[in-house]
């Protein structure tokens, strides 16, 4: 039976906030089918799976491995460790090209391609370019797993060659922690707050342009202005310039978070880059938040085209926004909620079993 080997960048478990560590750690601590664990070494491990420990990098490491061009020599060396000449393998890796690209070189040059099927999970939408090198990419990897259809309609379009099979494996959080309080329970949870008598909305995210709060806060001065009952928590980012409304709460650990989107009357999902899935939007839906979002990437899929949420087709027009909020505070807005069993965690792991069950016959 063949064995399957996760190289991860990361260690697992993974201590700070990361959508697809999570995920694997939902998985790795449920009926899952991976073997060994590439990794730097964790605080704790999964203690049914097999640990190839490499070393942290310093910096005269990370200085000699820019220079020499070996950045994930660790990573390949470890699979030299594990690799049997009688044995055959899956190999995941994750997001990361260019590890990706040292695993297919070291099983080319080992002479060992043959006996391992090598996946790569994407967690970005749009398709690698054409070029000749992104072609060798898609020759040399057996299976490219996306979030979305509409990421995979992506690249049949604008990609001449797609000699890799393809899976979609969407994103799924873990229900137990992430769902919707009763009426009472909410209200419970809000009056325990300085927020009990405001409509709460909310925004999660690294503090990126690409994120989109500057808007967010531009269309927040305009609303504000006729609407003194709402207050929006900013999750995840420094504290800017004061503004009337706006909460900055700062980094609060993933574990914390629930209990916010709990709280929360309406999460603002405000990307402006080709989203791959987004992870905090499905954790926002299942605590039941009404979701306002751009319509970019893989966000229309996740939202059902408009079945499970407000989607902003001009997301950098400001004033669309301010629009979407107030059709919410004048209550003519459409009620969503998410569909049981959608995106939890229980069927991720069930997809990427039947995933890694596929792969185990194509091998």
């Amino acid at each position: 039976m063949p064995k399957v080997i996760l190289i991860s960048q990361f260690p697992l478990p993974y201590s700070h906030i990361g959508s697809w560590t999570t995920m694997y750690r939902n998985y790795l601590e449920s009926d899952h089918q991976i073997d060994v664990i590439i990794c730097e070494k964790p605080a704790g491990q999964f203690p049914d799976v097999q640990y190839e420990i490499v070393k942290k990098d310093g910096f005269s490491t990370r200085l000699s491995q820019k220079l020499t061009r070996k950045k994930f020599r660790k990573y390949t060396e470890a699979l030299d460790r594990l690799i049997s000449p009688n044995e055959k393998y899956i190999i995941q890796v994750v997001d990361n090209f260019g590890l990706a690209k040292a695993v297919q070189k070291y099983l080319e040059e080992k002479n060992i391609r043959r006996q391992c099927y090598l996946q790569f999970f994407y967690h970005g939408f749009a398709h690698l370019s054409n070029g000749s090198q992104n072609l060798r990419f898609y020759e040399k990897t057996d299976e490219i797993i996306l979030l979305t259809h509409s990421s995979y309609a992506d690249f049949k379009t604008h990609s001449n060659i797609l000699p890799s099979r393809f899976s979609i494996l969407s994103n799924g959080v873990d229900n137990r922690r992430f769902f919707t309080l009763a009426a009472e329970e909410k209200a419970a949870l809000k009056g325990k707050s300085e927020f009990k008598d405001k409509k709460i909305f909310i925004w999660c995210s690294q503090d990126r342009p690409k994120k989109g709060l500057h808007l967010i806060l531009d269309a927040w001065k305009r609303i504000y202005k006729s609407h003194k009952d709402i207050a929006l928590l900013v999750i995840g980012c420094d504290v800017k310039e004061p503004q009337e409304g706006v909460h900055y709460l700062g980094r609060i650990p993933n574990d914390d978070l629930p209990q916010y989107y709990q709280m929360a009357d309406v999460y603002l999902f405000s990307t402006l880059c080709l989203e791959g899935f987004g992870m905090s939007l499905i954790e926002a839906l299942h605590c039941g938040c009404y979701c306002i979002a751009s319509a970019l990437g893989g966000v229309p899929e996740v939202l059902q085209h408009g079945k499970l949420g407000k989607l902003i087709e001009n997301p950098h027009f400001i004033n669309d926004w301010v629009l979407a909020m107030e059709e919410f505070l004048s209550d003519s807005g459409a009620k969503y909620a998410i569909l049981a069993g959608l995106y939890t965690s229980e069927n991720w792991n069930r997809d990427m079993n039947t995933i890694i069950n596929e792969a185990k016959l194509n091998l």
